[in-house]
């Protein structure tokens, strides 16, 4: 193909250099331009363009950072052979500074994501916001400046069941757990009032409710989720104003709640007009019923992020109100934290809105999945709770095993996880079960060994049980 291809930047909006961007990596990606493809001299692209050889030039370092491209000196530019977006190098997986120290230790504690190209895609929207109105970093936020972001976020969320949903519905918040804490602050009332959450939940839960000194109850669970008749006892019993609950990816032994069981909790819940939080943060695939909010929209709350599809770093979630409440919701998060900083909102609104963002999501699925399976083909033989979307697993122990017991000796082989008793309420029970998170900061290999010495652990209890 030579120096002959030309890219066509018609049509195009924003910055020229991505527009070169972009035009070349379409080009690639439909196959016009094939591998081993020689790009037109920089000079030579600019003058057809009638646009700066800087544009140009700073349009293929971006590609030759991706990967798309390659330079070599005195040969020029070339499309470089299709890679995964996923090196599995140690050194570029290597982030932590436990790992650093001793390669041997695997943090298994928190979910980890892949790097499937949002790392280059976030620096671009950081580039772009650098360059943006000099105002942004001066200002104060409002809420008319952060239109645009409300809206990118809705069009982000297009096709979730959720109900219907406008720009006016979203409030931003940093991350899930800042979002779960701006509703609990809008809906406690009282000298201690009461949140009831699954006999095993979410810390987080618990945490933003000694945070507003409020009392937390647990509610018994089954293999569907909260049981209706426990969770009417629970309410008679406490007056309880608000039930957490993760239906979707119950956190952490990964079950969901089916619809049937949701509308069985909807009608306890609104007989006696108890509110609902939703936390969707976990789920990384598509819903697999509709939401609390979508079936009960006067009472039930709603908070997601980025942070288990694309990334925790930038600390963006998303709260949504009930019908008739979002004026309450955005009051709550004004006098809690004004609002989060616009530069941020601003790289959240490029980085939403990036046509490639959703196939990048997607690929972040399909490498967390991996993971998971290597997981369970090592794993399998035990009482092992999974779902390939779900960057996490739930191991129920076998016989000779007591979970605090078992992640010492987890430890002790360099591999960190959680115990149940982590997610138990104090004056709860926990079972005798582990949650094993997915990291995707180490290679598949060095992930396989971690499973393979828990499963030599499973394989051989010890002879005393210990506690």
């Amino acid at each position: 193909m030579g120096t002959i291809w030309t890219p066509d930047l018609n049509g195009k909006a924003g910055p020229k250099y991505l527009r070169v961007a972009d035009t070349i990596r379409t080009a690639v990606s439909d196959g016009n331009l094939k591998v081993g493809a020689k790009l037109p001299p920089v000079r030579e692209l600019a003058f057809q363009l009638k646009i700066t050889p800087g544009t140009v030039a700073r349009a293929y370092s971006i590609l030759t950072d991706e990967g798309v491209l390659q330079a070599e000196v005195g040969r020029g530019t070339f499309v470089a052979e299709r890679q995964s977006p996923v090196m599995d190098d140690v050194w570029s997986r290597e982030l932590h500074l436990q790992q650093a120290k001793n390669p041997h230790n695997v943090s298994l504690f928190s979910p980890r994501m892949v790097d499937a190209g949002q790392v280059s895609a976030l620096r671009e929207a950081m580039e772009q916001v650098a360059k943006g109105d000099p105002l942004m970093f001066l200002n104060y936020p409002t809420r008319d400046a952060y239109q645009p972001v409300r809206q990118a976020v809705v069009d982000w969320m297009e096709g979730q069941p959720l109900g219907p949903l406008t720009e006016a519905d979203v409030v931003l918040t940093h991350g899930g757990q800042n979002g779960i804490l701006t509703v609990l602050q809008v809906l406690l009332r009282g000298a201690q009032p009461v949140i009831l959450v699954e006999d095993l939940s979410y810390a987080g839960f618990r945490r933003a409710a000694e945070m507003l000194r409020a009392k937390v109850v647990g509610v018994a669970m089954d293999e569907h989720g909260i049981v209706p008749a426990s969770l009417e006892l629970a309410i008679r019993k406490t007056g309880a104003q608000v039930l957490c609950t993760s239906p979707e990816v119950h956190n952490p032994t990964g079950l969901y709640t089916p619809l049937e069981r949701r509308k069985e909790i909807l009608e306890v819940v609104q007989r006696h007009n108890v509110q609902i939080l939703e936390d969707d943060c976990y789920r990384m695939g598509e819903a697999r019923a509709p939401s609390y909010r979508a079936l009960a929209p006067e009472i039930s709350w709603h908070v997601s992020s980025i942070s288990k599809s694309l990334t925790p770093a930038l600390r963006v979630g998303f709260a949504l109100a009930p019908k008739g409440r979002s004026q309450d919701l955005r009051r709550g998060a004004e006098y809690s934290y004004f609002g989060l900083a616009q530069p941020l909102a601003e790289v959240t609104r490029i980085f939403l809105s990036d046509p490639r963002t959703r196939a990048l999501a997607l690929s972040v699925r399909e490498e967390m999945a991996k993971y998971v399976r290597v997981a369970v083909n090592a794993l399998g033989g035990f009482e092992l709770v999974w779902n390939d979307e779900v960057p996490f697993l739930w191991l129920k122990l076998p016989a000779g095993w007591r979970s605090a017991a078992f992640t010492r000796a987890a430890e002790g082989e360099g591999v960190q996880i959680r115990s149940a008793d982590e997610f138990a309420l104090r004056d709860g029970r926990a079972p005798n079960a582990v949650r094993i998170a997915v990291n995707g900061h180490v290679s598949l290999k060095r992930y396989e060994e971690a499973m393979l010495r828990l499963r030599a652990l499973l394989d051989n209890p010890p002879e005393q049980i210990s506690v």
